[in-house]
Formats: structure tokens, sequence, C-alpha cells
């Protein structure tokens, strides 16, 4: 093990990166506009004039991207994890595992309970969306979802009994990301050195595209397992790496900026996420390349390159970044209330676009709030007496 000085106490108090929070904002704004579009689009729903409003390119881009969107965030999370545990520690062989394990549950865990019983609530008050079915075989039991959103199999839930009630399926995301986490500081201490680290994290970034060709027939599954994703976060690792061990020209930087959006905006407008069979999908490489160009942004945002740029007028959707996590995880909670609300009785069609709006409005205050009066100060309280990791 290499014998650095503890960094603790030396992690920068500013840490955020405007071009990132730009990216996080976009990310959770297309997730949520996903899943408002559901409400109304689904055989269950009555069928609303939503997908001939816009152009086809365009409506698929604002309204169908939220899994996209997922593996975007997965490529953040994986650069945030290594980058600020380089910053905090010095090298990855060096993470106390302890500690980074204290500081993931005291980000996850307190808006996962809160979540939890909150749906419990909604289940036995029998609200569409929140309701399991434990006498339906193709569904999982409300006991069965807690152990699951628990112990971080949410997606494998959602693979063998399809998908869950909406408010419980999000956590799927949460499953693999956590996973990720348990194994990450597991890895660099049995590794004993960050140069072995890259082919780890190879064996992720080959596995993802074959098992998203393996199982594409098998949804959700195909699109929720572990390895159809984790090739995100391994992406993200090795962007923190070259980004904390390679030194680069402005030149080199400012290219990878532009090459990595062009890549990354490219597979977002020309593939259609939910068609396996065409493309680039049909060899599980869409998502790969996505990551890809997530991964050649972060290295320059994380230098600075970029994010002069992208903080005017964007501190709206930076803050929407910053909520992120408990945008996703509560954003349900308005889309099944208003829902509800809307349905009672017959409304004009024109009404569904004020329920569109009022469901984003609900779902952004809601993180908001959640973040400034509880999940933040928990955070700062059970991560220890220095911030815990984002």
């Amino acid at each position: 093990m290499t014998n650095v000085p503890h960094l603790e106490s030396a992690v920068p108090t500013q840490s955020r990166f405007a071009g990132i929070d730009v990216l996080r904002g976009l990310c959770i704004l297309s997730v949520v506009l996903h899943h408002i579009h559901l409400r109304f689009t689904t055989s269950r729903n009555p069928v609303y004039p939503v997908n001939d409003v816009l152009p086809e390119t365009l409506n698929r881009v604002l309204f169908w991207s939220g899994l996209s969107a997922v593996i975007v965030f997965f490529v953040i999370s994986g650069f945030l994890i290594t980058g600020v545990s380089i910053r905090r520690w010095g090298t990855l062989e060096d993470i106390p595992v302890a500690r980074f394990y204290r500081m993931r549950m005291a980000r996850i865990i307190p808006c996962l309970l809160l979540v939890l019983t909150v749906l419990t609530v909604l289940h036995f008050l029998d609200v569409p969306g929140a309701k399991m079915y434990p006498e339906s075989a193709e569904r999982a039991s409300l006991g069965r979802s807690w152990v699951a959103a628990l112990t971080f199999h949410m997606n494998w839930l959602d693979g063998h009994y399809s998908w869950s009630a909406p408010g419980w399926g999000i956590l799927w995301s949460l499953s693999i990301e956590e996973v990720f986490y348990i194994a990450f500081p597991l890895v660099c201490l049995f590794l004993r050195s960050e140069k072995f680290l890259p082919w780890a994290l190879l064996v992720l970034i080959v596995a993802g595209p074959i098992n998203r060709v393996i199982y594409a027939d098998d949804q959700p599954w195909g699109a929720y397992a572990y390895l159809s994703c984790m090739d995100g976060m391994a992406f993200g690792c090795l962007a923190a790496l070259v980004s904390a061990r390679v030194t680069m020209s402005k030149t080199a930087l400012r290219t990878s900026l532009v090459a990595g959006a062009i890549i990354a905006i490219s597979v977002v407008v020309l593939c259609d996420e939910h068609n396996y069979h065409v493309g680039l999908a049909r060899y599980g490489l869409n998502f790969t390349l996505l990551e890809i160009g997530v991964a050649l942004m972060l290295i320059p945002m994380s230098k600075g390159i970029g994010n002069r740029t992208l903080s005017y007028g964007t501190s709206w959707l930076r803050a929407l970044g910053r909520w992120s996590y408990e945008i996703y995880l509560f954003h349900m909670l308005p889309l099944i209330g208003l829902m509800v609300w809307f349905k009672q009785s017959e409304r004009p069609a024109y009404a569904f676009l004020f329920t569109y709006i009022a469901m984003l409005l609900g779902s952004v205050v809601l993180g908001a709030l959640i973040f400034r009066f509880f999940s933040e100060p928990l955070n700062r309280q059970l991560g220890g007496r220095t911030k815990a990791l984002n």
C-alpha cells in the first residue's frame, strides 16, 4: 500500500462543478418528464393527445429518454465517488472501508427509509401507483419489496416479478448503485494498487453490452440487470482516475468536452432507447457510446473547463442537480397524487397540460424541501465531522 499523507482534512470545501450539476439537472428533468408522460400514455389510463403535440424526434428526446438519463447518472456517480475518494484519502487503496460505508449510508438510508414509509402508508390507503398486490403471483408483496429495497436488489425483484408499482419501481437504479458502492472499496483494498483497478473495471465495461444483448427480450431485466448498467459506473471511475492522475493540456480537455458532448447528444437524439434490435442497440453499444461521451465530458469539467460557460443562466438547473437524489426518490408521490385527483371526475382534454406542470413543479418543490430540511442535515450529522460523500 502506498504510504501517502492522510488527506481527509485537505478536501476542498468547494467541490461542486457547474457542468456536472447541469448534467445532473438535465438528467433528473428527463426522468421526471418521462414518468409524467407515462401517467398519460399507459394503457391503464385514458389516452390524451400528448404524443402528437411535438415532432416525433423532439417528443422522444423530451419524454422518452428517462433510461438514458439514469445511465448518465451511473457514469456521474462512478466519477464522483472515485474522485472524492482520491481527494479525501490520497489513493484508492487507502480508503477506510468502514468510514466509506458510513458516509454512503448517511447519504442514502434516511431518504430511502422515508420514501419506503410513505409508500407503505399509501399502500394501506389503496392509492394507485403505490399499492402492491400480494394476491397476484405476478407481483411482489409489500414485505418482499421492503426486503428488496433495503438489501439493494429491487432491480432483481422487478426482473423476476415484472414491473413493480410505479412508486416502488424507481428504486431499481438505487440497488445497482449501492451494490457497486459496497464492492468498490473492497475491490480497491484487494487490488492494493490503483494500476490494477482499470483492468477490473474493464471486465464490467465488456460485460455491459454483452448482458444487454443476451437479455434484450427479457425486460425489464435486460435494462435493470446489474451487469447491464455497471459499465456506466466503471466508465465514470476510469474518467475520475484520468482526471486525477493524467496531466492534459487545455486544448486536449476542450477537445474531450466537445467530442463527448457530440457523442452523448447524438446517442440521445438518434437512438431509441426502447428499441433493442436496431442500430447500435442491437449490439448493446448504444448505452456504451453514451457512457463514453459522458465520461469524456466529465474529465474536462472536473478540471474547470466549460464550467464558467455552463454557469450562466443555469442556476435553476444546477439546483435541480444538487437536489437530484431527493427529486428522484420522491417525484412519484406528486405524480401519483395528482393523477388520482385528475381521474376523479371528467375534465377537459386540455387540463392535462396544467396537470403536467403541477406534477413537474410539485416534484421539484418536494425534492428541494426534503433536501433542505431532512436529508442534507442528516447527511452532515450521520456522515461525521466532514461532509459525506455525494
